[in-house]
């Protein structure tokens, strides 16, 4: 694990912008391609900002996002689809996007998105923290053991307020119940994974991260156990270290 510490969201977002770079520019030297995992959500803003003004080939880029509620068409403005298209579809054109619908079925969703991102690794996975420590929506406590690659979960109140809070819902009763997200495992299976983790408001959230024990009860903890994790803070979310 590696903590950096940035004196704005712009600055944090301007690095973690570079370094994924980096780490693209790599694969594509090395492999002929890049993946692509991307979190959504208010603490990405920055970064989706400089990333389309990077210098990446993004024919040779496939990307994948993490999650999206059940039920949701794209022109919801809560809908992550919604959001990868206006922060980084209508800027740059990939190889090949992924993207989680949740108004298909969702046993084939699961067995479509599952089969692609099996074929090969993910190079480099964006991965935000949530104000309960959930990764993607995988809440508290979030299961650990299973080896599937998408499951439906239900969300717990407080990740079903950060919503709110973020302003993408009026009140809590208009946040769905029910997501389809990335496991904990198939996140961990990413060669390099970068958490963006801004604003005075994950400063508790940044501190269990770090301070506690692994454990399902907050999720981000298992990140510390992945081999290439960078965890970029501004001095608001530090604020409790």
């Amino acid at each position: 694990m590696e903590k950096l510490i940035f004196e704005t969201p712009e600055l944090l977002g301007k690095d973690a912008s570079a370094r994924a770079t980096i780490l693209m520019n790599k694969a594509i030297r090395e492999q002929g391609r890049a993946r692509l995992l991307l979190s959504t959500g208010q603490s990405q803003f920055t970064f989706f900002q400089h990333l389309i003004h990077e210098n990446i080939d993004w024919s040779k880029v496939e990307v994948f996002h993490l999650d999206e509620y059940i039920g949701f068409a794209e022109d919801h403005p809560a809908s992550f689809i919604k959001y990868i298209k206006e922060r980084l579809l209508q800027f740059v054109s990939p190889k090949k996007t992924y993207l989680i619908d949740g108004t298909a079925s969702v046993e084939k969703s699961i067995e479509y998105l599952t089969e692609e991102i099996q074929k090969e690794p993910i190079d480099v996975a964006m991965i935000g923290i949530g104000e309960n420590c959930h990764i993607a929506f995988n809440d508290p406590p979030a299961d650990f053991n299973t080896r599937e690659s998408f499951i439906v979960v239900r969300l717990e109140e407080r990740c079903r307020r950060q919503q709110v809070g973020e302003g993408w819902f009026e009140d809590v009763g208009q946040v769905p119940e029910k997501a389809i997200t990335m496991t904990v495992h198939q996140i961990m299976e990413s060669k390099h994974i970068l958490s963006c983790v801004p604003y005075k408001v994950k400063a508790q959230a940044v501190k269990n991260v770090i301070e506690r024990d692994v454990t399902p009860e907050f999720p981000a903890t298992i990140l510390k156990r992945h081999p290439s994790w960078i965890m970029l803070l501004d001095n608001e979310s530090a604020s409790l270290l």
